[in-house]
């Protein structure tokens, strides 16, 4: 099947046109990722008629903002669940734990950002960014498993060194990857912003969250009761990778630095072709959907400039003691990814729910 297959997203002209409009709930409606699928589910126009915004006791009552409505964030209860298609558990794990079974005896279809449920008996781990690139058919399910969305690091890998297989068979390709305290929710990021006060002002610093230093530090490993483990997201990462991509691609050694940086990853990839290429070629092998070459140092790929941008930025530069290695240093917004990965893993599976008909 050709690698242009692209499930269709699911529209309010065609919800309007079949009377299928549907009700979601986010789970940890208030974290950081809650709030970027809330994001996504708006900038995608998702044909809902309701969001439920649910979270944990510290963030009831707030208000956010979904659409052009302003709503509140409400307590996680068994009846929130009642007659909704689609609940996407955006909250930490234990979050998730406790309340998917509620949600999917009530007839919900779960998609799991906190990869809690990524041992559950069906659950499957997914990115249709890179199902579209393997040309991979949609199958609906009546009752689906639930979609655990892949870990963002790992769709970029698989995404490059999918596309790098265009330009001649990849030899070996080795990665070091950027995480960012965003991914440890807004806690990660207070305490990197913590530590870097108190660190100028010559106070003690917080180490509830990494167990070490990460401010103006690099670290590949956090401290012993930190958890998870930076080990255990590295080997999440090659999982998700391994799983997204099966035998399509090899897989890459991977080293996860913890870089004191709030928001984003950044990437520096070695690539060893099988035959020599040049950068042209490259180039036209990476160009694509989701992600934008950049050749001047003004758009040179930083977490900064990739913060809030559905597009991987990446630029190339050839590796000047081998003819047939290159370097590929990129940038993408963690957060976004994994959102848009989760909102369209519900647009795919929409078609196999023709539930919350307007009456």
């Amino acid at each position: 099947m050709s690698s242009n297959f692209k499930p269709a997203p699911v529209s309010h002209a065609e919800a309007a046109r079949t009377g299928n409009f549907y009700r979601l709930a986010i789970v940890g409606a208030g974290t950081l990722k809650g709030k970027e699928v809330a994001d996504v589910l708006n900038d995608r126009n998702f044909p809902s008629i309701e969001i439920k915004l649910l979270d944990d006791d510290e963030a009831l009552g707030k208000l956010e903002t979904v659409g052009d409505e302003v709503t509140f964030i409400q307590n996680v209860r068994t009846e929130q669940f009642q007659n909704i298609d689609f609940t996407f558990f955006a909250a930490d794990r234990e979050s998730t734990r406790n309340n998917w079974n509620t949600a999917r005896n009530a007839g919900s279809t779960i998609v799991d950002l906190s990869f809690a449920l990524e041992d559950e008996p069906g659950a499957v781990i997914r990115s249709p960014w890179i199902e579209r690139q393997l040309g991979q058919p949609l199958i609906p399910e009546l009752q689906p498993g639930p979609a655990i969305v892949a870990h963002p690091a790992a769709v970029v890998l698989a995404l490059f060194l999918l596309r790098l297989q265009k330009a001649g068979r990849v030899e070996r390709a080795v990665a070091t990857v950027f995480e960012p305290a965003s991914e440890h929710g807004q806690k990660g990021m207070d305490e990197l912003h913590e530590q870097t006060v108190n660190l100028l002002s010559f106070q003690q610093m917080p180490k509830n969250i990494f167990g070490v230093q990460v401010a103006f530090n690099m670290v590949a490993r956090y401290g012993d009761h930190s958890v998870p483990a930076l080990a255990t997201v590295q080997s999440r990462v090659l999982k998700h990778y391994q799983r997204i991509v099966g035998q399509h691609a090899s897989t890459p050694s991977l080293l996860l630095v913890q870089a004191p940086i709030f928001h984003g990853h950044a990437f520096a990839i070695h690539v060893e072709l099988a035959e020599v290429a040049d950068l042209e070629s490259i180039s036209r092998a990476l160009a694509g959907e989701h992600v934008n070459l950049t050749h001047g140092a003004e758009d040179a790929p930083t977490n900064v400039n990739a913060a809030g941008q559905n597009d991987i930025q990446v630029s190339i530069a050839a590796d000047a003691s081998q003819p047939n290695g290159f370097w590929l240093w990129a940038a993408s917004d963690n957060l976004r990814i994994a959102a848009a990965n989760a909102v369209e893993c519900a647009e795919a599976m929409a078609a196999s729910r023709p539930r919350g008909k307007i009456q």
